[in-house]
């Protein structure tokens, strides 16, 4: 089984249950068990698109654009 949390910084994470910490990518060091668990998975796969749909949600699309396009 595998939890979907967000950091304070906004990021949408995974992390398998039973796990004490899970580090973001911004460098905080989470407690998992003291975060608000927004969905519960059973595979990794389904843990990874799940994190995929709610960034987008909250970001919009994850597609890269080229500089001389922003």
């Amino acid at each position: 089984m595998y939890l979907i949390f967000r950091c304070d910084c906004g990021r949408v994470l995974y992390g398998k249950e039973g796990v004490a910490t899970r580090k973001c990518v911004c460098g905080k060091s989470l407690k998992v068990k003291l975060r608000r668990i927004f969905k519960k998975v059973e595979t990794a796969e389904d843990a990874s698109n799940a994190v995929r749909e709610m960034q987008e949600e909250i970001y919009g699309g994850t597609g890269f654009i080229t500089a001389d396009k922003l």
